[in-house]
């Protein structure tokens, strides 16, 4: 690895040189892709575990009220809610802190702060036994997300050679993608392996033997990729003057710098209203699809169920379970499952986890389907930022995440969208994303880097926080329909608007050198 740290490119700016991109890099620009993008995609699968584990976790910490169905419905949808603002609140603090500290003690370093902190919450979370504890380790766990992403691309956007950066830079945000799908990959087997009996995993205490304490467990691994970095990683050698040459200290990670100044304070707050387009359209509206799909096929995978199961006992010629079967099928269809005979739980017990396994796997695709769009969206936001400009690929990315989302919020219900309407709007969405990586750290200097991107992606989170609160006002509003969750995304995907009155306040950046 001593190798990597000399290594370096002869002459990476040189205009002459009509190499593509990839051609420029060294073995150590490599290195430091590959492991800002490990952390941030490992940051992402936490994030995507959490969102496909929430309804599972939610369910299991309020059981006590499931005697209550309302009560117990509501609180579910409630409880996921407000943990979800908690986490987004604690990205948002860790965001502005340790983008602050990627300034002033250095981009590697604050990494590994960032990658330990949120891979240890995570496995945390596993432990919760209520709704109170369980969005306690998720704000720790977002004050460690927060902080990874900003010192992530204030570093490879430091490293690289000028004409590789946006190319860099989308990769990075599109590899994220990588992270969702496995999350949706860990959650789909366990879902499968719930119906085999989880306890039968030998070294799992009883109590962690759920899929969603075994997908936060699993959630704590990356913290493996920190002793990795603290081994292998260097400062950029922009920071390092910086950081030692003749800047007073207090200039570096500084907000009241980044404020004092009007082109960095411009910036930042213009930079803020684009961002809090994108964060608050992908938590408040696009992260709630694989909840939407779940609401949606409950009752036909319900009913699909009961008549395969009916259909089963009836070729077998087992009059009795067919009987059985029948009484527990129109308890459920009179929505009095409370009733279910004593004698009868162990066979509703075995439709309900036939039921979950299967909206486990409509979750999950759907989720793939959202990420396998998300890094081509991503990705091809370099490509055409680059020949067009940064501002013009953000408005076309903003008007087209606007019409997608609500088109598939209104009418998603099939199996068939979930592999055509859901990428594409995962395309849109997330498109977003990979802009943001390249652009924000092309509007602030050296010493202000890490702090001003963090600030733009980060504190837009606060207002985000506020997203699922207001959605559940929204699901109160539309709760006379059917399915209010479609209703209530739709209407807040006016969000995706917001950045569109901030990009004339902001500088078209493509091709020109990092501000110093």
């Amino acid at each position: 690895m001593h190798g990597f740290e000399e290594a370096g490119p002869a002459k990476p700016d040189d205009p002459n040189d009509n190499r593509p991109w990839y051609k420029l890099l060294t073995r150590y620009h490599w290195f430091v892709l590959i492991v800002a993008a490990l952390g941030w995609l490992f940051d992402c699968l936490d994030q995507q575990l959490f969102i496909l584990a929430r309804p599972q976790a939610m369910a299991e910490l309020l059981q006590h009220l499931k005697p209550d169905p309302v009560a117990f419905k509501f609180w579910t949808q409630t409880g996921g809610d407000i943990a979800t603002s908690v986490f987004i609140a604690g990205w948002a603090t860790g965001g502005l802190i340790f983008g602050m500290l990627g300034d002033r003690i250095g981009r590697a370093r604050t990494m590994v702060i960032t990658i330990l902190l949120y891979s240890l919450c995570t496995g945390l979370s596993s432990l919760s036994q209520t709704v109170y504890d369980f969005a306690f380790y998720r704000f720790l766990t977002g004050l460690g997300v927060g902080g990874e992403f900003a010192v992530g691309v204030a570093l490879v956007a430091e490293v690289m050679p000028s004409k590789a950066r946006p190319f860099a830079l989308s990769l990075l945000q599109a590899l994220s993608a990588f992270g969702n799908i496995s999350a949706a990959l860990i959650n789909w087997q366990l879902g499968l392996m719930e119906g085999e009996g989880l306890e039968s995993i030998s070294f799992l205490p009883s109590f962690l033997a759920t899929p969603w304490r075994i997908m936060f467990l699993i959630g704590a691994l990356p913290a493996l990729l920190a002793l990795v970095i603290r081994r292998r990683l260097k400062e950029p050698e922009q920071w390092e003057k910086a950081s030692k040459g003749g800047v007073v200290e207090k200039q570096l990670g500084s907000y009241s710098e980044l404020f004092s100044h009007p082109v960095w304070r411009k910036h930042a707050l213009f930079g803020l209203m684009l961002a809090c387009s994108g964060v608050i359209g992908l938590w408040a509206v696009g992260f709630y699809t694989p909840d939407l799909i779940r609401q949606v096929q409950t009752k036909p995978l319900t009913e699909a169920v009961y008549q395969r199961e009916i259909a089963a006992a009836k070729a077998a010629s087992d009059a009795t379970r067919v009987q059985n079967l029948e009484t527990i099928h129109q308890l459920w269809v009179a929505n009095k499952e409370a009733e279910t005979p004593t004698d009868l739980l162990d066979i509703k017990k075995i439709i309900d986890a036939e039921v979950r396994r299967d909206l486990t796997k409509y979750q999950s695709l759907t989720s793939i389907a959202i990420n396998i769009g998300a890094f081509c969206g991503m990705f091809g936001f370099g490509y055409l930022s680059h020949f067009i400009g940064r501002k013009p690929t953000f408005a076309i990315a903003l008007l087209a995440a606007f019409g997608t989302t609500i088109y598939v919020f209104l009418t998603l219900q099939h199996m068939w969208q979930i592999f055509v309407l859901v990428p594409i709007m995962g395309f849109c969405q997330l498109s977003l994303f990979g802009g943001y990586a390249i652009y924000f750290p092309e509007l602030f200097p050296t010493r202000l880097r890490s702090t001003g991107t963090s600030f733009c992606y980060n504190v837009g989170r606060f207002v985000a926080a506020l997203g699922p609160v207001v959605k559940i006002g929204l699901n109160a509003l539309f709760a006379n329909y059917d399915e209010p969750l479609r209703y209530a995304g739709a209407t807040m995907c006016a969000v995706f608007l917001i950045g569109l009155f901030a990009l004339p306040f902001l500088p078209e950046t493509n091709g020109k050198p990092l501000p110093e």
